[in-house]
C-alpha cells in the first residue's frame, strides 16, 4: 500500500538529530543496496539513477495511491483553471506556472515505465495558445513513448477552447452531464483608447522602425491593411485548430468547421456532433481506462509535491490583496483558445 510522505513535526532537538541521522543511515544503505536504481515518491517505485539528469526531464514527484487496485498503473492529472504558462500576482510579483505543473505530471508519467495510462481531468475554459499547444504534444510524447499507452479525457464542470484542444491527444473522452464544452476557436483581444485620448489631449509619440511594429497600439486606429494582418494570425490559429479536432475525432474538416465558431455545446450536443465519446463520471472513465488497456482492474494514482516553508510563504504572497495588485501582470495582446463569456 501506498504511503505519503508525512510534514516535518517539532520534536525536541536530540530526538529529531537522531532522527535525521538514522533516515541519513538508512538511505544510504538503500542506496548501496540497490546499486544503480534508487527509490522515490510515496509509492515506492524504482527508478534509474541518471547522473546529472535535469530535473524538467525527469521530475520524479512523489506518487500516491489515490483509487482501485491492480497490477496495472494509471495516473490522474487534473488540468485546472486558464491554461497560462506564467502569471505573476501579488506585491511581491511572485510567479505560478499552472502549465508547467501539468506538464511536469505528464513528464513524470511518460518517463516512468510502469504507467500505462493517463487519466486526464480536464476543468478548464481554456488559456493561451502556445500553453495548450505544448500540453497537448506532451500527452502525444507519453503514448509514444511506450506503445499501447493510453489517455482518457474526462471533462468536469468547463472543458472549452484550449481544454479542448489538448484532449484531442486522448483516446476517449468521457463528459459529464452538466459539462460544458466546444468554443472551438481563437480569440485576440485589446482596448483602444484613442477616442478617450483625443477627449483628454492625450497624444502617443512611438518611435519605430516600421509600419506595423506599433500593432495594436490602443491610442491609435487599426487601419484595414493591419486587421487584416492580425486576422491573418488568428485565421492559422484557427486552422491548426480544426484540423487537430478533425484528426483526433476521426471527423471531415468541413463537418467540424460546422460547429467550430466559436459556440459552446451541452454534453448532449457534443456526443450529437462526436465531439465527445460518452456521458458518465468518474467511475466510467475509469471502466474505460480499463478497457482500452484490455485489464480487469486499474491501480490510480496521482502527484503531489511535498511543500516548504518557502513555498507556503510564496503561496500566501500570491494572495495578496491591495492597490497593486495585478500592476505586474502583462497587458498585450495575446493569442488565446479560451472561452471568454
Amino acid at each position: 500500500m501506498a504511503q505519503q510522505r508525512s510534514g516535518s513535526g517539532c520534536l525536541p532537538a536530540a530526538i529529531s538529530c537522531g532522527v535525521v541521522l538514522a533516515v541519513g543511515i538508512s538511505a544510504l544503505v538503500a542506496v548501496l543496496a540497490v546499486g544503480a536504481f534508487s527509490i522515490t515518491g510515496s509509492a515506492g517505485r524504482f527508478k534509474p539513477m541518471i547522473e546529472e539528469a535535469g530535473a524538467d526531464e525527469y521530475p520524479n514527484l512523489d506518487r500516491t495511491w489515490s483509487y482501485g487496485s491492480g497490477d496495472t498503473v494509471v495516473v490522474r492529472i487534473p488540468v485546472f483553471g486558464v491554461l497560462t504558462r506564467s502569471q505573476s500576482s501579488g506585491m511581491l510579483g511572485s510567479i505560478s506556472d499552472p502549465v508547467g505543473d501539468v506538464l511536469a505530471c505528464i513528464q513524470d508519467a511518460t518517463q516512468d515505465e510502469d504507467v500505462k495510462a493517463i487519466i486526464l481531468e480536464v476543468d478548464s475554459p481554456g488559456g493561451e495558445v502556445t500553453a495548450s499547444d505544448v500540453i497537448y504534444k506532451a500527452l502525444l510524447d507519453f503514448k509514444k513513448a511506450q506503445k499501447g499507452r493510453k489517455v482518457v479525457a474526462l471533462f468536469g464542470d468547463v472543458a472549452a477552447s484550449g481544454a479542448y484542444y489538448i484532449s484531442m491527444a486522448a483516446d476517449y473522452i468521457v463528459v459529464q452531464p452538466t459539462t460544458i464544452t466546444g468554443s472551438i476557436g481563437v480569440l485576440m483581444s485589446t482596448m483602444n483608447f484613442k477616442g478617450l485620448g483625443d477627449m483628454l489631449g492625450v497624444k502617443d509619440v512611438t518611435i519605430k522602425s516600421g509600419p506595423n511594429k506599433d500593432l495594436l497600439n490602443p491610442l491609435k486606429d487599426i487601419s484595414p491593411e493591419q486587421l487584416a494582418l492580425v486576422q491573418g494570425v488568428v485565421d492559422d490559429m484557427y486552422a491548426r485548430f480544426v484540423m487537430l479536432v478533425a484528426e483526433g475525432r476521426h471527423l471531415p474538416i468541413d463537418q467540424v468547421k460546422v460547429i467550430a465558431d466559436g459556440r459552446i455545446l451541452t454534453a448532449r450536443q457534443a456526443i450529437e456532433t462526436k465531439l465527445v465519446d460518452s456521458e458518465g463520471y468518474w467511475d466510467d472513465a475509469v471502466k474505460k481506462t480499463e478497457e482500452l488497456l484490455g485489464v480487469e482492474s486499474v491501480k490510480i494514482y496521482k502527484y503531489e509535491q511535498q511543500s516548504s516553508l518557502l513555498d507556503l510563504l510564496m503561496a500566501q504572497s500570491r494572495t495578496t490583496t491591495g492597490p497593486f495588485q495585478g500592476l505586474l501582470q502583462p497587458k498585450s495582446p495575446r493569442l488565446m483558445y479560451l472561452w471568454n463569456p
